[in-house]
């Protein structure tokens, strides 16, 4: 019931992103949904690898390179997505930083 919630959760929180951030956009809920579950594949799967091939940039950069990296990933599931779109770079950027408070209210609950 707990997973359930936290997908609920974070699918209200991209649908909300995508309203506050121009240049990202869900064509329904469903779709969010499913947005929501790559997220968190490529999450899972794809950013512990980018983190450790570009730990010295990350360290030079003092970890603000991590909001780029975050931003690559949104774009990428835009890219895989259908009904999902992401239309820049600005806009990913802007995009995973709100994702990324969401995420840490949704985990502080």
């Amino acid at each position: 019931m707990e997973l359930f919630l936290r997908w609920l959760l974070y699918t209200l929180a991209l649908i909300f992103t995508s309203w506050v951030v121009p240049g990202i956009e869900v064509s329904s809920f469903l779709n969010a949904m499913f947005v929501v579950v790559i997220i968190a594949l490529i999450n899972t799967f794809i950013k512990p690898l980018l983190q450790i091939i570009t730990l010295p940039i990350n360290i030079l950069t003092l970890g603000l390179f991590s909001l780029v990296i975050n931003a690559l990933l949104l774009m990428l599931a835009g890219y895989i997505t259908p009904g999902f779109e992401v239309e820049g770079f600005l806009s990913a950027l802007f995009g995973s930083i709100v994702l990324s408070l969401f995420a840490l209210g949704i985990s502080r609950i």
